[in-house]
């Protein structure tokens, strides 16, 4: 089996990149260790910034709607934060279990064509200068799949990375903890209280009448291997280890072990291997970052590399993903470390936490905490353009209804649903720009508008990923309009 590019993992990083290679004619194969998904998750929510890439794509009404549930609520360390009107419109989570989002991505990308493989268990990988051997062990046996690229999709224990001796940096050392789903408890659930103890972290989460989230966290790593099945016994002895006493209850119905360092790989690329979401940075589950920077890896990730596969990449062009994700990779490890920071030892972070949660109840610290990951911008290098960067380039294009010269209403989301790059041109005339270059006619889409207030510019460039790329207003803006079409395009 000869595919351009595979993929190890078949979570929401590896599928959403999948889905990204296809849109640009790239095939993919994903492989998955696991035979099937399971039907429960401990992850429940999708960021705003995952809907609105979503919204991009042209699928965010697969995973939901104005009527989905929002969680309009956070916390740094435990110290919670109330979403106000303001805050909650743009930082809102929807109510989606990750199975679930799993689910909705790898139908897109069998509808794209992708061919997603189950059982199948990576346990070799050689890179050469023409590609890479993957050895995969599956219940008919081992074979060998060969790529241009790897990517490892595969978690925080990624074999992938394991296999091709990534090296990482750490900032928090391993916890312990699990999560099981029971029955109410018996006569004593008013002993176990949500909250942060001397060991660690309690949480009683209702999921619905009669079914309860029992979740623990432990700061003193208990070094069970990964995939070792979890016991209601276990689930007991957390519980007691942090509260003293255990609940009354029957056996979980579903059960997960969580646990492992925070740390950020010191590069997501090592020749024709890449890593995505988790298996590049870790941190807990509590931090709250996961999804949200899983997603965009794949999604800067994805025309980047499908770029390179059909040899029409920029010089560099492929390099920029480690250069534009992994600082965001390191908030998101600096953010779940600062947490912890603030909740262990106990004993000796209490008059910080006291005094950190005046500072929680102001509106300007509550932004910088919850966006501190979610809220990127890129430095694009503009050196020798003339004039002063437009305030736009760098920040995430916004969704915006505008009118073409026809009178027919569109969104701005909508031109970027095939993955292609964007030229929005918001002077209402085709002849206002100068023309793009014809090489570049199925890589960029041009679209003219009439202008908009919110985009105060004559044109706006969007790389596929819904990054602007390039503003002006029309004075002396051409050269630069040129170059970066060079620049990201070819």
């Amino acid at each position: 089996m000869n595919e351009p590019v595979v993929i190890v993992g078949a979570g929401p990083g590896g599928l959403m990149l999948a889905c990204e290679l296809a849109l640009a004619g790239v095939p993919v194969t994903v492989l998955d260790r696991r035979t099937e998904r399971s039907h429960e998750s401990g992850g429940a929510l999708l960021h705003a910034r995952c809907v609105e890439t979503l919204k991009q794509r042209g699928i965010a009404d697969r995973f939901g709607d104005a009527s989905t549930p929002r969680w309009n609520r956070t916390h740094f360390g435990l110290l919670y934060i109330e979403f106000d009107e303001e805050l909650g419109e743009t930082e809102f989570d929807w109510l989606i279990p990750q199975v679930r989002t799993e689910e909705i991505l790898e139908e897109r990308a069998l509808e794209l064509g992708v061919q997603v493989l189950h059982g199948q268990e990576v346990t070799g990988v050689e890179q050469d200068a023409g590609g890479v051997t993957v050895t995969v062990a599956a219940q008919d046996g081992e074979r060998t799949v060969r790529g241009a690229y790897l990517v490892g999709a595969d978690g925080v224990h990624s074999t992938v990375a394991r296999l091709c001796g990534f090296d990482y940096e750490e900032f928090a050392p391993a916890y312990y903890g699990v999560t099981a789903d029971v029955g109410d408890f018996a006569g004593n659930r008013d002993k176990f209280v949500n909250g942060l103890y001397p060991g660690g972290q309690l949480g009683i989460l209702p999921l619905q009448p009669g079914r309860i989230r029992i979740m623990t966290v432990e700061w003193e790593d208990r070094d069970v291997p990964p995939g070792t099945p979890v016991t209601r016994d276990e689930v007991l002895g957390s519980v007691r280890r942090l509260v003293g006493t255990a609940p009354d209850i029957e056996e979980p119905t579903w059960m997960e072990r969580n646990g492992h360092a925070t740390r950020l790989v010191r590069s997501y690329r090592d020749g024709r291997v890449l890593l995505v979401g988790d298996a590049a940075h870790s941190h807990p589950p509590s931090s709250g970052n996961g999804m949200v920077t899983t997603l965009h890896d794949a999604v800067n990730l994805g025309w980047k590399l499908a770029a390179e596969v059909l040899g029409r990449a920029p010089e560099g062009l492929l390099d920029s993903y480690d250069a534009e994700r992994r600082p965001v990779g390191r908030r998101a490890c600096v953010r779940a470390a600062a947490q912890i920071a603030i909740q262990h030892p106990l004993e000796k972070v209490g008059p910080l936490r006291e005094f950190l949660a005046g500072l929680v109840e102001m509106k300007a610290v509550q932004r910088y905490l919850v966006q501190y990951v979610t809220e990127v911008s890129y430095a694009f290098d503009l050196t020798g353009v003339p004039g002063e960067p437009h305030e736009l380039i760098g920040r995430r294009f916004p969704d915006v209804r505008t009118t073409r010269p026809d009178g027919t209403e569109l969104t701005t989301y909508e031109p970027l649903a095939g993955g292609r790059g964007l030229v929005l041109n918001l002077t209402g005339k085709p002849e206002a720009l100068p023309a793009v270059p014809e090489h570049l006619a199925g890589l960029v889409e041009v679209v003219t508008v009439e202008p908009v207030a919110d985009l105060d510019a004559r044109v706006v460039v969007v790389r596929p990923d819904g990054f602007i790329a390039w503003a002006d207003r029309g004075e002396d803006g051409d050269a630069g309009f040129a170059r970066t079409l060079r620049t990201w395009f070819g």
